[in-house]
């Protein structure tokens, strides 16, 4: 199916084919397009959130469309066409859509509006990522949200995010603070030399704990300021942990509902590899729901699986014993690497590209 997200996209793909049929035309206003709607066949096409006249709408119905309408009273876009920016995504539309998104106790059962509002959005952000990840390398960097800013560890990451970045990979994280703040910080500057890390942490450590809400975002603005023209990085968080502020430092966003589907999605689009970083339980979930897409190879490749923080992953939270022993004589087994510095992070990835799955 060919997907249309603009104006531009809808002109040109009837000068081109003539016809709608199986095309979905996603959050555009057409009603300056009703000569050419009417014009046109549209068996199979799905119109979702597209504003038109009631006539045309008779026509494209009548021609064998599905039409979803948009949906009134909600703080986002469920068609959305596109990621999130920072600038769009701001604190004030991020608290609106959270407070949206909590008014249903969790594991109740939602009224089916509320239901369909989010399974479109989500929907939409999947195809959205599916653009944006086009031609891309993709490494996530996997952490906990209390690393304070100005830590040896936040320091740590941040070195990685930036070099990871300038190999030439697309650094992707959960989009929360801590760790994953750090990577994303880390690619932002990538452009910089390397000492704007230490005057951007510095920046940073006066607001260390992202609770504080204002004085969190301030530094973090300052940092941006500071040091603009930033590279490009990829934050995909949720709002089933929306207290906790998307970071500031990803150029784009791709946020969910569905903390399972994006949990799964994070790791699936991240073929290049992974690196975990100390963290709790969500992060040691993360690390065996990547190597349950390894072990079953589920998504075309095997991917490596680096694990900055040997004492840590080895004695405190000893996970990467018990993944050698699940991992066996498979394949994936010799894609574990357990490293102490982002250094050796970034070698071992080099060292072990993904292998295409059998």
């Amino acid at each position: 199916m060919r997907h249309i997200h603009s104006l531009a996209e809808f002109d040109a793909h009837l000068r081109r084919h003539g016809t709608l049929a199986d095309a979905v035309v996603q959050g555009i206003d057409l009603r300056g397009r009703a000569d050419e709607l009417r014009a046109a066949a549209c068996p199979g096409a799905a119109f979702l959130g597209a504003a038109m006249s009631d006539e045309t709408l008779r026509h494209v119905v009548a021609s064998g469309a599905v039409v979803l309408p948009p949906l009134r009273d909600l703080p986002f876009n469920p068609y959305r066409p596109r990621l999130y920016s920072q600038a769009e995504l701001t604190p004030e539309i991020d608290l609106a859509i959270y407070r949206w998104a909590s008014r249903h106790p969790r594991g109740s059962h939602l009224p089916v509006m509320d239901a369909l509002a989010r399974r479109l959005h989500d929907h939409a952000i999947d195809d959205a990522l599916h653009g944006h990840l086009e031609a891309r390398e993709v490494v996530a960097v996997m952490g906990g949200h209390t690393l304070e800013r100005g830590d040896a560890g936040y320091r740590s990451v941040a070195a990685l995010g930036r070099e990871l970045a300038r190999a030439g990979w697309h650094v992707t994280t959960g989009g929360g603070p801590g760790a994953m703040e750090a990577a994303n910080l880390g690619a932002w500057l990538s452009p910089h030399p390397d000492d704007a890390a230490d005057a951007a942490i510095t920046l940073l450590a006066g607001a260390p704990d992202y609770r504080r809400g204002e004085p969190y975002r301030t530094a973090g603005q300052a940092v941006l300021d500071a040091f603009g023209d930033g590279g490009e990085s990829l934050a995909v968080p949720t709002w089933f942990y929306g207290h906790e502020p998307t970071n500031q430092f990803a150029s784009h966003i791709a946020k969910y509902f569905a903390n399972s589907i994006r949990e799964d999605g994070l790791l699936a689009i991240a073929t290049r590899g992974v690196v975990f970083t100390p963290g709790s339980a969500g992060t040691i979930g993360e690390v065996f729901l990547d190597a349950t897409q390894n072990h079953y190879e589920v998504f075309g490749a095997v991917s490596p699986m680096v694990f900055l923080g040997r004492r840590f992953f080895t004695e405190t939270m000893p996970a990467v014993p018990l993944l050698r022993q699940l991992a066996g004589d498979r394949r994936y087994a010799a894609m574990i690497g357990v490293v102490d510095t982002a250094t050796e992070a970034l070698d071992f990835l080099r060292t072990h590209p993904p292998l295409t799955a059998t």
